[in-house]
């Protein structure tokens, strides 16, 4: 193998890895309003919930587009592999996202008494597709049925406990990225009660984060000796570590009410789950059977798509940053986006 053809999987596998955390952050906390419509205090909270993300919410997903446009470009033998495993949770997700969309335009025209509807399909659309993206990821890291680089399972093989475990964390943990978003950009009665939601997820979100943590390892030998041999164990001990001082940190601020640091902290989580998943499953892009190499596209194919995303990813980047800039500060009453 040269070093071209080592290398050039290894940084598409760092960009598309870049990619999926960016739109489970951006998307999630904006998810994660929808998980916590139904609970909200009143109407008129509603309307601010929903405010504070119009803005924003379709350029999250930009980066769904980009992490799944690019693995099929650079490992198109992971996305022949994995689609087929995956079609009636990702089609769920699809379908949720769309309700979702539209909710956030036709609610704001509806008549009062039409509203529910698409409050319905907000909050519906948003928990639904929460819940669809936890089980592609709990199908993703118990691993796939493979033979010569092709899904020889079946189309419910994902139908497992775990499975179901990691669809309901990734609701917890999409609703606290929604409570502590809140905490951040609205005041007043609002804000106290997206405070009280922040401190009951994170109790929940602690206890999903153990139980998937301790249940990972014994789905797979590989992942079992990575974490608990020696020296691994030394190595690898600041990332649980780390994990528990910052939900013991978020716990914190929560309560002694600082604004910007629950969100910080919430996105702290979000990565150091997201780099003890790394840790466990890299280098397989098919986990447990295929790696990045074995699956990656032809080198000059690669080289060339780096060209193309060393000018698109700076743009993407900038334009929301800007969006983010533009529409920075407090959400009010009789004041959002339409």
């Amino acid at each position: 193998m040269t070093g071209m053809e080592f290398w050039l999987p290894v940084i598409w596998s760092g960009l598309i890895a870049v990619a999926v955390i960016m739109y489970v952050i951006m998307d999630g906390f904006d998810l994660g309003i929808g998980v916590l419509f139904p609970f909200a205090p009143d109407d008129e909270s509603r309307d601010l919930m929903m405010n504070s993300v119009a803005p924003v919410w379709d350029g999250n997903e930009t980066w769904l587009i980009l992490g799944g446009g690019g693995l099929l470009a650079a490992f198109p033998v992971a996305y022949a592999t994995i689609l087929p495993a995956l079609y009636i949770p990702v089609i769920v997700m699809l379908l949720a996202l769309a309700f979702r969309g539209v909710a956030f335009e036709f609610r704001f025209k509806a008549s009062p008494h039409n509203r529910w509807v698409w409050d319905l399909a907000f909050a519906g659309g948003s928990t639904l597709a929460t819940f669809a993206q936890g089980v592609v990821l709990g199908a993703f890291i118990q691993g796939f049925q493979v033979a010569d680089e092709r899904f020889v399972g079946g189309a419910f093989d994902w139908l497992t406990p775990f499975v179901g475990l990691t669809g309901l964390a990734l609701v917890a943990g999409y609703g606290l990225l929604g409570a502590t978003w809140l905490i951040l950009k609205t005041e007043l009665e609002l804000q106290d009660w997206a405070r009280n939601a922040a401190v009951t997820l994170l109790a929940l979100v602690t206890v999903f984060v153990g139980a998937v943590s301790l249940w990972t390892p014994f789905l797979d030998n590989t992942i079992h000796l990575r974490w608990f041999t020696w020296p691994n164990i030394a190595y690898l001990a600041p990332v649980p570590i780390i994990t528990a001082l910052a939900i013991g940190r978020l716990y914190v601020v929560v309560r002694r009410g600082y604004e910007v640091q629950p969100f910080l902290l919430a996105i702290a989580l979000f990565l150091l789950s997201y780099l003890g998943l790394g840790i466990s499953l890299y280098p397989h892009v098919v986990p447990h059977s295929v790696s990045v190499w074995e699956a990656a596209s032809h080198p000059s194919s690669l080289l060339f798509m780096l060209v193309g995303i060393t000018v698109l990813l700076p743009i993407i980047l900038a334009y929301t940053a800007y969006t983010y800039w533009v529409f920075r500060g407090k959400v009010r009453p009789g004041e959002g986006y339409h």
